[in-house]
């Protein structure tokens, strides 16, 4: 069966706010000695994502 893909479409703020957020999330694992991989390909496929221009069209 083949796996479902979720696409999330986020601005330039939206973007910076969430790599902040994983790097301060993976900052914290670290101090309670926990694994961060998790995290890491989650800031690798956030920072390496392709950026997209959309059309918004509001009624």
């Amino acid at each position: 069966m083949r796996e479902k893909l979720n696409h999330l479409y986020v601005n330039s703020q939206e973007r910076t706010l969430l790599l902040h957020s994983l790097v301060e999330l993976k900052n914290q694992l670290i101090q309670q000695g926990r694994y961060t991989d998790c995290v890491d390909e989650l800031i690798f496929k956030v920072a390496n994502a392709p950026t997209r221009k959309l059309k918004i069209e509001y009624v």
